[in-house]
């Protein structure tokens, strides 16, 4: 394992042995010499495997610099999968949190390493069809279990609000929006505009994660089971169906945007078509009332989202405090995922 550099220019860059020091202090018993790598491949909070001999831990801390306001909110990440545990949610176990800069240059958290597989890659290359269809189902199944937890018995009281979900959710995401706003975007535009006039009346309050997806989850090293849901960042009080769209965004994207299932020939491959999954999870969540199912208006908002993060990921690569070397060729996204945005409003007519 790679120490981390303390002479990186990278703007992530700190001193381990600072973060040493602290650790040590706060849980007796390490032995050995830190080992410190970053984990790539994420535009999110920064990540990083931190080991002595045999214990193995990750750290996950808010970038340096400049970012937009309620953006990596590494606390809040904290505090759900601390108050999951023993849940029948899998998470990692939490170890600490500080929330001072002296350390990491940032606020983080560590938690133990839980040993398990991440997929980067929707279409899951070099899998058996069996194996693929296994593990799409797997994650249909937690995101209902993710929905069934009681968050008032495990504590969540106050993590977000009760009902209004959307409406709330519209007003963050124009704020964020104007905030991130470095080229002019008017699919971004549209949307919001549409949303604001076509939001729905029904309100559920559930436990949402707010960025599950695939490459979200830790699976088992041998079998289709998950064995963590990492990334909360973006978790809170909230309603189901907006992290239901969100997590079937991948059908309805191209390879080439952001690792999208549509076009390729999902049958051979193994993995469920959109609708199939979705009834697979609708079935599972007790949601069989087509009234209480995904609508255009939660996909049109799952794109709006996407589209937002990435500029506030483009804005970031313009500022020089990106937190992944590709940063400036993501939030070109953006557009692209706008317009699948306004595509999704007329969704009945598209078959996935």
């Amino acid at each position: 394992m790679t120490p981390f550099s303390t002479t990186s220019a990278h703007p992530q860059a700190f001193d381990p042995a600072c973060l040493d020091d602290f650790l040590r202090a706060q849980l007796p018993g390490l032995q050995g010499e830190m080992a410190l790598q970053a984990i790539g491949g994420g535009q999110s909070n920064p990540t990083f495997f931190v080991s002595y001999g045999s214990r193995h831990m990750v750290l996950r801390k808010k970038p340096a610099g400049e970012v937009l306001p309620s953006a990596h909110a590494v606390d809040r990440e904290y505090r759900v999968m601390k108050a999951l545990a023993g849940t029948a949610l899998p998470v990692p176990q939490m170890l600490l949190y500080h929330a001072d800069n002296e350390v990491v240059g940032t606020p983080f958290y560590l938690m133990e390493k839980v040993e398990g597989r991440v997929f980067n890659d929707n279409a899951l290359a070099g899998m058996r069809p069996a194996e693929r269809r296994a593990i799409y189902l797997a994650m249909a199944d937690t995101l209902a279990t993710l929905h069934a937890v009681d968050w008032r018995a495990a504590g969540l009281e106050g993590f977000g609000k009760e009902g209004g979900f959307f409406e709330r959710q519209l007003q963050r995401w124009q704020k964020q929006w104007d905030l991130s706003r470095i080229a002019p975007n008017p699919a971004i535009d549209e949307l919001l505009a549409w949303l604001g006039a076509n939001r729905p009346s029904d309100d559920e309050t559930t436990l949402t994660h707010g960025d599950f997806k695939l490459n979200n989850l830790l699976f088992h090293p041998t079998e289709a089971k998950v064995v963590a849901v990492l990334d909360w960042e973006l978790s809170t009080l909230g309603h189901p169906l907006a992290d239901v769209a969100f997590n079937t965004v991948a059908w309805r994207t191209l390879p080439e945007e952001f690792g999208g299932l549509r076009g390729l020939d999902l049958a051979a491959l193994g993995i469920p078509s959109e609708s199939e999954y979705l009834a697979h999870f609708y079935q599972r969540a007790g949601r069989s009332d087509p009234a209480r199912q995904a609508a255009p208006f939660h996909w049109a908002f799952a794109f709006m989202r996407w589209a937002v993060i990435f500029e506030g990921i483009a804005a970031r690569a313009a500022r020089g405090n990106a937190v992944a070397d590709n940063a400036s060729e993501v939030g070109a996204m953006a557009q692209a995922l706008a317009q699948r945005g306004l595509e999704a409003i007329e969704a009945p007519a598209v078959v996935f």
